[in-house]
């Protein structure tokens, strides 16, 4: 028996903001190229904070007052204002053509519907009814003046649905929050909080209904308002700064002092605990690994929370305890967010000054479990990151949205960074030590270094390295050292290790005294790259210290 189908394909679509405009990943022209969605103009403030969650094939912008969608998949369908309007999940058929839609939203004004086409096309020429299922459709009928496909983005209000009527009695969908800073999907339902007004509070829609915000509606899907309901957890026991959708089972709130976990769904016996005495740092100051392990930088240090929901463990408590201190975050003048790198498996943390873009990032490497300071040219200070899983190869990565406008990634190939009209060298460069040079109170000497760059086979494929310099120092305290690395001056010894390879004069020798010492090398080049296949010390006793 042959049996017949239709494939189903899935497109994703990357959106970012900037300044007052929406744009979206147009593929109708090509993978990765950006279009600004002009509707949207003037409609959001990045001066203010704003996030943005993806649900139902709608983008739900959330940026204070500002709370709008970016609808991908819907028809929109305009006709004169009904008196009543068809609910949510009714199905509207316009008999002639045999077009179908599953109503997902109708506007405050009841002029616009939006709905999924299931069969069809729907024309300009004909009556549309409803099946009157869920509610009763008043006129009964009425032919669409405008529709649209969803060819490019719908943009419209986020807003309740309008009051709808069935055998004469009033359906109400509450009321929504007049304003929200943070907004995320969990179990089918749009989760919001950060209200000014109400700073402990949280608010969820209906499952699977994102216009539906009747608190009272007394289900195991009924939209949810901390404290709202008495069979409802209160609100969160501290001011809400983030909003972490763990996994079916845990939404953690990041409180300004406190990590807190909804415990399973709040209109299903759900429970809300404080988990950490320790706050979070910003927003956007988590991510999570592609093996569902949760990070969150705090006022502790670096944490991860294992997947499942284990014990919290601080990766910086005793690798570097004043982490966040030396971070120095002021959360009015500086953004710090997290991303997880799949490909190159690590997290970047970047710090940003808001009005300069000058940032201070580090990288948190999950193999070495070593933390690696960066710096990025002003114009490229991040502000946001996100891993975009492209169905397209070209374009998975984590990019990062800069101070100026740019999205940008980390190219392996590239040899200088760009900041938009021009390109700037990289300063790349590791530091060794400090190390010991002799035993308790003895000192010793340095007289030779010898430097092995990558690359100088005959015939390779791999990339030679260019010329990398070097610096020398030694002190008589381990400290000393680590100024001298943070001032980068005060050297004893400098020069060029000549690339690639190993060559005959890159054996440097003068003896320099000391209880410890400390290297740099490194390439500040336009244009160049470095590698270091062996870097050989010689050090000799040179007596107690006296």
């Amino acid at each position: 028996m042959a049996v017949s189908f239709t494939p189903r394909t899935i497109a994703k679509r990357l959106v970012a903001a900037g300044n007052i405009k929406f744009y979206y990943e147009d593929i109708g022209v090509a993978a990765g190229t950006m279009t600004e969605l002009v509707a949207a103009d003037g409609d959001i403030d990045t001066t203010k904070p704003l996030q943005m969650f993806e649900l139902y094939e709608k983008v739900f912008v959330v940026n204070g007052t500002n709370l709008k969608v970016a609808d991908f998949g819907n028809t929109k369908l305009t006709c004169s204002a009904l008196t009543d309007p068809p609910a949510h999940g009714d199905i509207l058929t316009q008999a002639t053509s045999g077009a179908k839609m599953v109503v997902d939203f109708v506007t405050t004004a009841k002029t616009t519907i939006y709905g999924k086409t299931i069969a069809g096309t729907f024309n300009i020429t004909n009556d549309v009814s409803s099946n009157n299922t869920k509610a009763t459709m008043n006129p009964a009928s009425f032919v669409p003046s405008v529709v649209t496909a969803p060819t490019i983005p719908h943009w419209y209000d986020w807003t309740v649905y309008p009051d709808t009527k069935l055998s004469g009695v009033t359906l109400s969908y509450g009321t929504m929050p007049a304003q929200a800073t943070l907004g995320c999907s969990w179990r089918g339902r749009a989760c919001l909080s950060g209200d000014i007004d109400y700073p402990h509070q949280y608010y969820q829609a209906r499952q699977e209904n994102p216009w539906d915000w009747n608190y009272v509606s007394n289900d195991v899907q009924s939209p949810i308002s901390g404290g709202g309901d008495p069979n409802v957890p209160g609100q969160v026991g501290d001011i809400v700064v983030a909003q972490i959708p763990f996994d079916r089972d845990h939404l953690i709130y990041g409180g300004a002092n406190s990590l807190w976990c909804l415990f399973g769904d709040a209109a299903e016996n759900g429970s809300l605990v404080e988990v950490e005495s320790t706050g979070i740092l910003g927003a956007k100051a988590w991510c999570k690994d592609n093996q569902d392990n949760l990070y969150v930088l705090t006022f502790a240090g670096l944490l991860k929370i294992p997947k499942g929901f284990g014990p919290a463990e601080n990766l910086t408590e005793f690798t570097y305890p004043d982490f966040v201190k030396d971070l120095a975050y002021t959360s009015s003048t500086h953004r710090i967010i997290l991303g997880y790198d799949k490909d190159r498996n690590g997290i970047k943390i970047a710090k940003t000054t808001l009005t300069t873009g000058a940032n201070s990032c580090w990288w948190y490497d999950l193999k070495t479990e070593g933390l690696f300071p960066e710096t990025y040219p002003n114009e490229c200070g991040p502000y946001s990151m996100f891993y975009y899983e492209s169905v397209n190869s070209d374009y998975k990565d984590l990019i990062s949205g800069c101070k100026d406008g740019y999205m940008r990634i980390s190219d392996d190939d590239a040899v200088n960074d760009d900041i938009g009209g021009s390109d700037e060298a990289i300063d790349s460069y590791v530091t060794f030590g400090p190390i010991k040079l002799g035993e308790e109170n003895q000192e010793g000497k340095v007289n030779s270094l010898v430097g092995v760059t990558a690359g100088g086979g005959s015939n390779g494929s791999e990339t030679d390295s260019d010329d990398v310099t070097f610096k020398i120092w030694t002190e008589l305290s381990a400290d000393k050292i680590s100024e001298r690395f943070s001032t980068n001056s005060g050297q004893k010894i400098s020069g060029t290790i000549k690339a690639p390879g190993r060559w005959r004069g890159n054996q440097f020798r003068r003896s320099i005294r000391g209880m410890f010492t400390g290297i740099r090398i490194g390439n500040n080049t336009t244009s160049e790259v470095w590698g270091l296949e062996k870097l050989l010390l010689g050090i000799k006793k040179a007596g107690r210290m006296k």
